[in-house]
């Protein structure tokens, strides 16, 4: 999509968690990305040095939530306040998966709300606005005391699964919590949809799938979710749905952070095919056949620019401005 935006004024810099995803960004936008540097002392400490003016720019942070996540967290935070510093005039933190996103309520005694943590962190540190993609539960945003913009995964997700869309198909959810964004998939594919209900018997024990609410039997089965992490759910989910008769299954999430053992555990699933955007990077030094990764990077830099600009960013979530972006 063409913009107006005037380069001179608008810099992206990058932490170190996803290179690529900001250079991919930079190309979209027809800019370098902007000089810096991190020191890592021996004592684990930081020091980031902004090597460029940035003085009255627009500055935008790209740097995702991945191993090691605390480090690259902290250095999201000193180069905020690096930028603040070097008197930057406005700071948009890039972060595709925000971390501790999930900690979003207190559903034990005496925990902390660590997103709102987050939150109020990239606020301190200089941040003046916060560009994301799929949050665990929308109604996160409220945590934070600055505009963000939220992109949805379910659109580049949702293209790509069409190609192949057939009537017998059916998009599930994993357990009761994950059922709130099944409508935005099955509406975009015109599919039906199931949900997987999950009990829990005793406290050590872990949920179990105990029923099925919708009809499986002979279709294809395509589970949603907002990530993968160890695989586990998602592996039992397709066990679940084989044994009550589906006759394949697929898997598409947003954002793929494959703990350890993960990647193994998906591929010695009932799964034929994990559908995931590069949110968080992807090993791809092994031949993953099952694995299909999305470059999102187009739609973050088309919102940087909207954003730069002061042009509408929901004007993105269209299916038509999607294939536009991504895929023409």
């Amino acid at each position: 999509m063409d913009s107006d935006y005037d380069s001179s004024e608008l810099k992206v810099f990058a932490g170190r968690s996803h290179p690529a995803f900001a250079e991919d960004i930079c190309n979209y936008l027809g800019i370098e990305v902007g000089e810096s540097h991190t020191v890592s002392f021996s004592n684990e400490n930081l020091l980031v040095q902004i090597d460029e003016n940035v003085r009255g720019c627009d500055v935008f942070v790209v740097q995702t939530s991945c191993s090691p996540v605390h480090t690259n967290f902290m250095e999201t935070l000193i180069t905020c306040d690096a930028l603040r510093g070097a008197s930057a005039d406005r700071i948009t933190a890039v972060v595709p998966y925000l971390p501790y996103i999930r900690s979003d309520k207190k559903d034990r005694p005496r925990i902390s709300i660590t997103a709102r943590l987050v939150a109020d962190l990239l606020k301190e540190s200089g941040a003046d606005r916060v560009l994301t993609m799929d949050l665990h539960a929308p109604q996160s945003q409220g945590f934070f005391r600055m505009p963000v913009d939220q992109l949805v995964g379910a659109g580049p997700i949702c293209e790509v699964l069409a190609r192949d869309v057939e009537d017998d198909w059916v998009v599930v959810a994993a357990d009761a919590g994950e059922a709130k964004d099944l409508g935005s998939f099955a509406n975009r594919l015109d599919l039906p949809m199931a949900i997987i209900d999950k009990r829990r018997y005793g406290d050590d024990e872990k949920p179990r799938a105990e029923h099925l609410i919708g009809d499986v039997e002979g279709r294809t089965a395509v589970i949603v979710d907002d990530e993968i992490a160890s695989g586990g759910t998602l592996v039992e989910a397709a066990e679940f749905l084989v044994d009550n008769g589906a006759k394949s299954v697929k898997a598409a999430a947003t954002h793929p952070v494959f703990t350890p053992g993960a990647v193994d555990r998906l591929r010695e699933s009932p799964l034929e095919r994990v559908t995931v955007t590069d949110t968080v990077p992807v090993d791809n030094s092994e031949d993953h056949d099952f694995l299909e990764v999305i470059g999102v990077a187009p739609m973050f830099a088309e919102a940087i620019s909207r954003i730069h600009d002061g042009r509408s960013v929901s004007a993105l979530f269209s299916p038509e401005a999607t294939r536009e972006i991504l895929f023409e």
